[in-house]
């Protein structure tokens, strides 16, 4: 319990935020498909395509890849461990709202042991198929607000910014890269290093 009377809860951006890197750019290179993505990811980052149509772009590009070999891939994925360590000691508290596709993360959020709300997508034959969902991150803040908790939301990219717009704290973190000026307009604080971002989250928890 907090000095709002609510109790917490920690939302954090999975890509940049919880990871040391993108994790679509870091599929293509595994697999050789380096400029595609490298070229739609720049522009959503620029906030020159919107994220839905870039991940459906990339994803046509990418589920041709066997699922399997993806998410083992991303469950290796260098963490920064800091970050880690406070979303374990505090799981009940914390979880995960990313764009990416569920099946993809599926060994990584196992690894990271908290709630996941994700991008969904059928999967056949090992590819997939079709996505059926596109994460509205704004919508888990609203959520876990509407059960009367005090919303902190961390996060670094075009497609967390209304998420944080919504959120009762917002924090952007340059852990990875610098937020984009939509994130910085909206943020409550900047955490230019982990043990910056980790000491805020233990002042606010």
């Amino acid at each position: 319990m907090n000095i709002f009377g609510k109790p917490t809860h920690f939302i954090f951006d999975l890509d940049g935020t919880i990871t040391r890197e993108e994790t679509l750019p870091l599929i293509a290179k595994h697999f050789g498909v380096t400029e595609e993505i490298k070229a739609l990811t720049q522009q959503t980052v620029l906030g020159n395509i919107p994220f839905a149509e870039s991940l459906a772009w990339r994803v046509r590009i990418l589920g041709t890849l066997p699922v399997d070999e993806v998410a083992h891939l991303l469950a290796h994925v260098k963490l920064h461990e800091g970050v880690v360590q406070f979303i374990r000691a505090h799981k009940e508290q914390c979880s995960i709202a990313t764009g990416n596709l569920r099946p993809w993360i599926e060994e990584l959020v196992t690894r990271l042991a908290c709630a996941c709300d994700a991008s969904e997508a059928v999967v056949e034959d090992n590819r997939v198929a079709d996505i059926t969902q596109i994460l509205c991150k704004e919508d888990v803040v609203q959520r876990y607000q509407e059960l009367g908790r005090r919303v902190v939301f961390i996060g670094d990219g075009n497609n967390d910014v209304e998420a944080m717009r919504v959120a009762d704290v917002s924090i952007a973190s340059a852990l990875t890269h610098d937020p984009v000026p939509g994130v910085l307009s909206v943020a409550d604080d900047l955490a230019l290093d982990e043990a910056a971002l980790c000491r805020q989250l233990r002042q606010l928890s």
